[in-house]
């Protein structure tokens, strides 16, 4: 018998059970088969091999061959994220109803219940993870696919109100094939429950994250799931508002691979981060620590900070050129050089994710800030990749979506500016680049933390001013900032790109010159050929400033400082 014949089939993974002695023939001798024990093996939905069960559990519930998710309980997952003892369920003991009076629903519950020792297809409580309290809500599959009832609805909207009362964080795992048939227009009420039960907690300033795992779809996408400030993923979950089947049904279309998985939804802009379940309560707890630390950098009177001595003998058009070099340091290098547990998130919530603008929660010097920079690429392949620090609109609505965020939670925000300018191809236009920049200019004046922009490179255009917008702009002593690159400016005006060297001479768009006319507060000075290995000197530097500036901004009342902020502009 082959080995493959030895499983039986279940919703999850297949069992395997013990193989039956076979009775010898006649004259030959009987051959000893061991037997399996019950549960020892198991089948792999994903690439069909046969895994000893205890592996797959030490390795979170995945498959050790191909590394597959298998569907975890509800109380497995909490096990695994919180700490050990910590968790406190609640709402117990409510009862499903049968709005529509649907034949055979009640015995369909009772047997679910039977079968699964569970009470609904969620379960809610406090917990603890890495010492940090939070509410939380994991569905279980086993149950009816996790379709959400009017309990479901139920004990999510009552363990968010008891969130919102006590201050606390919410975290909601989604596994659910979306709202439940037998409830009918009841359960599709449970949607508008959660949706509002969740804004009166953002609006309270508390944080939700929500997490997708396989599947979530239906009315449970369309509505808590998808309502997180921070939403997170497993590897290659299913995740959208109508089914694969029911689309290619409809349509009568193949759907590409890989559609509606995580990964999908990652590069289209509605997930902040892919993670895995070995990662997940690390991450957890450290979006947790960056959303409970309020405290501001301690003063630290240090000699040589502020404005440093520049260097007027470089020309205008010798610094346009040393702020393109190759070897310049990039956005994503002063990173990890200025910021401490940075923490990226991804997406604009409406199309896609820029890899032109890099944006995430990170801690300075204890300080809980949101970090936004245009990133160039390190090489050729990089720079494409990220085309070459252009943004396009959801890279704008990116950064606007994480500033507002850093609004609602009171954090800092401080930007990196290095683009040539914001990109100008067909799809930009088509949606909508002049508007994304609009509104981020627009949003940006009226921020109610303090913001902060440094030029660290180019500075060019729209695309450079929509993330400059700021309570203080800084410079690199050799970076540029200005209304068009110089050889725009003097095709538009000479009609002749050759002349740009010229052009430069006149735009005054080196940091000295824009020091002089107002337009930044600080310029701080290079070492020659700025490169990373070099950078360090700058580096302590911009720390000092950036400690005073949050000092100095963040004792400010928040009327005040847009006031200031709108002054500044105005009067240019």
């Amino acid at each position: 018998m082959k080995l493959k014949d030895m499983f039986k089939k279940t919703n999850y993974i297949a069992v395997a059970e013990p193989r039956k002695e076979d009775s010898p023939s006649p004259g030959r001798r009987a051959e000893v088969h061991p037997e399996v024990p019950a549960g020892l093996l198991r089948k792999c939905n994903h690439c069909k091999a046969a895994i000893i069960a205890e592996e797959a559990k030490a390795a979170f519930y995945t498959c050790p061959k191909c590394h597959g998710y298998f569907r975890m309980e509800a109380r497995k997952r909490i096990e695994m994220i919180g700490d050990a003892d910590s968790f406190m369920e609640w709402d117990t003991g409510l009862l499903s109803p049968n709005p529509l009076g649907f034949s055979g629903y009640e015995e369909k519950l009772r047997q679910t219940k039977e079968k699964t020792g569970l009470e609904e297809a969620i379960i809610t409580g406090k917990v603890r993870i890495a010492g940090y309290e939070a509410v939380i809500g994991v569905c279980d599959g086993r149950f009816m696919m996790a379709s959400m009832g009017q309990v479901v609805g139920e004990k999510i909207a009552r363990a968010v109100e008891r969130a919102t009362k006590a201050q606390l964080p919410v975290i909601l795992f989604a596994c659910s094939g979306g709202a439940r048939m037998q409830e009918g227009i009841v359960s599709l009420m449970q949607m508008a429950k959660t949706a509002a039960a969740l804004k009166r907690h953002s609006d309270a300033g508390q944080l939700t994250v929500t997490v997708l795992t396989d599947p979530t779809t239906g009315g449970v996408t369309a509505s808590f799931a998808m309502l997180g400030d921070v939403i997170l993923a497993e590897p290659n979950a299913l995740i959208g508002f109508a089914g694969p089947r029911v689309i290619e049904q409809t349509i009568r279309q193949k759907l590409p691979k890989g559609f509606q998985r995580a990964e999908f939804l990652l590069e289209h802009g509605f997930v902040d981060k892919i993670v895995t379940r070995q990662e997940m309560k690390d991450v957890l707890a450290r979006i947790l620590m960056l959303h409970s630390r309020k405290q501001l950098p301690v003063p630290v009177k240090t000699a040589g900070r502020g404005d440093p001595a520049t260097s007027p003998a470089i020309s205008p058009w010798e610094r346009v050129r040393m702020s393109r070099m190759n070897d310049r340091p990039v956005g994503s290098d002063y990173i990890p050089a200025l910021f401490d547990d940075f923490l990226e998130f991804h997406g604009d919530r409406c199309y896609q994710d820029d890899p032109a603008v890099i944006g995430g929660t990170a801690l300075f010097e204890g300080c809980p800030v949101t970090v936004i920079v245009q990133a160039k690429g390190k090489d050729t392949k990089e720079n494409i990749s990220r085309n070459f620090a252009m943004p396009a609109p959801e890279g704008y609505r990116k950064a606007l979506r994480l500033m507002r965020q850093a609004e609602k939670f009171g954090r800092p925000v401080i930007c990196l500016v290095d683009t040539p300018g914001a990109f100008c191809g067909i799809e930009a236009e088509e949606r909508g680049q002049g508007e994304a920049i609009a509104r981020n200019l627009f949003e940006m004046s009226s921020l109610r933390v303090p913001v902060l922009s440094i030029v660290i490179g180019e500075g060019g255009s729209g695309g450079a001013l929509a993330m400059a917008v700021a309570d203080e702009v800084w410079m690199l002593e050799n970076s540029i900032y200005s209304v068009l690159s110089p050889e725009g400016f003097a095709s538009i005006l000479w009609k002749d790109s050759g002349r740009a060297e010229e052009a430069a001479d006149i735009m005054k768009l080196t940091a000295p010159d824009l020091k002089e006319l107002g337009i930044v507060e600080k310029v701080f000075a290079e070492p020659g050929h700025l490169t990373v290995r070099n950078y360090a000197a700058v580096c302590r530097r911009l720390r000092g400033s950036i400690r005073d500036f949050l000092q100095q901004y963040g004792t400010l009342d928040a009327q005040e400082r847009i006031e200031k902020r709108y002054r500044r502009f105005r009067n240019m």
